[in-house]
C-alpha cells in the first residue's frame, strides 16, 4: 500500500541562494550516502543521516525530497519525523538498547586501545545526549 501523496515543497520553502541550495544538495547526497553504508555497517547509525539528508534537500530538491518521502523504507521514517518531531518511547527505547550493545561489543574490541576506547564512548555518550534530548511522545 503507498501511502496518500505528500505535495513536494514550495518555491517559497526552498533557499533562496542557489550556492546555499547546491551545498545542502551536496550535504543531502552525502548524508544519505552515510545512511545507506549504516544499514550495513554496525556502530553507524542510519535515521540520523536519512533524517539529515530530507531536511538538506527539503530546502534544496523538491524532486529529491519528494522521493525520499515516497520511499518504501525511508518514507515512513522522514514523514513520522516532519509530522510529530519527536520519537516514541519505543524508538527511543530500541535506539538506546542498540547503541548501548554496539557500542559495548565495540568497547571489548577496543579494550587494549586506551585512545580509541576512549573516543568510542564519548561519542556514544554525545549518542545517547542527543537521542535523549528528543521530544517523546505516547504513540
Amino acid at each position: 500500500m503507498r501511502p496518500a501523496r505528500i505535495p513536494p515543497p514550495t518555491s517559497a520553502e526552498l533557499h533562496r541562494s542557489r550556492v546555499v541550495r547546491g551545498l545542502l544538495w551536496l550535504a543531502g547526497s552525502v548524508s544519505l550516502a552515510l545512511g545507506l553504508v549504516g544499514v550495513v555497517l554496525p556502530g553507524l547509525p542510519t535515521t540520523p543521516f536519512v533524517l539529515l539528508a530530507a531536511a538538506c534537500y527539503a530546502k534544496a530538491s523538491p524532486r529529491l525530497h519528494g522521493w525520499l518521502l515516497q520511499h518504501r523504507w525511508m518514507g515512513p521514517m522522514i514523514r513520522d519525523w516532519e509530522t510529530h518531531r519527536s520519537l516514541t518511547r519505543r524508538t527511543k527505547t530500541v535506539a538506546l538498547a542498540s547503541m548501548v550493545l554496539m557500542v559495548g561489543l565495540s568497547a571489548w574490541g577496543l579494550r587494549h586501545q586506551p585512545a580509541a576506547l576512549a573516543a568510542l564512548l564519548v561519542a556514544a555518550l554525545v549518542g545517547v545526549v542527543v537521542v535523549a534530548r528528543i521530544p517523546t511522545r505516547k504513540t
